[in-house]
């Protein structure tokens, strides 16, 4: 089961790609964060920040939520407007899971 709200019959073949893989990263913490952003921006990202999108998808989890959550620098190569929009879309609560 994931917790998606969102359909992705109107989606195209990539971009349900990485609204499945958003969901399904391995650690619950990281699948409702990734997840629910991807929810709420995957119809509307460019191809740029679907490319930026997908290289934080294959950050490994323990990595990435580090940087969400403040516990380690971001990398600079990471630190792109669509990871700066995820960690806000966290830090103002809406990834569901503020740990």
């Amino acid at each position: 089961m994931t917790g998606t709200t969102r359909s992705s019959a109107d989606l195209d073949p990539r971009r349900r790609k990485i609204l499945f893989r958003s969901w399904h990263r391995g650690t619950r913490e990281m699948d409702l964060i990734m997840g629910r952003y991807a929810d709420v921006h995957i119809g509307e990202f460019s191809e740029a920040e679907l490319d930026d999108f997908e290289r934080l998808i294959e950050v490994p989890d323990r990595d990435l939520f580090a940087w969400v959550t403040d516990k380690a620098d971001t990398p600079a190569n990471y630190d792109t407007a669509v990871f700066r929009s995820l960690k806000t879309f966290h830090t103002e609560g809406r990834g569901a899971w503020v740990g």
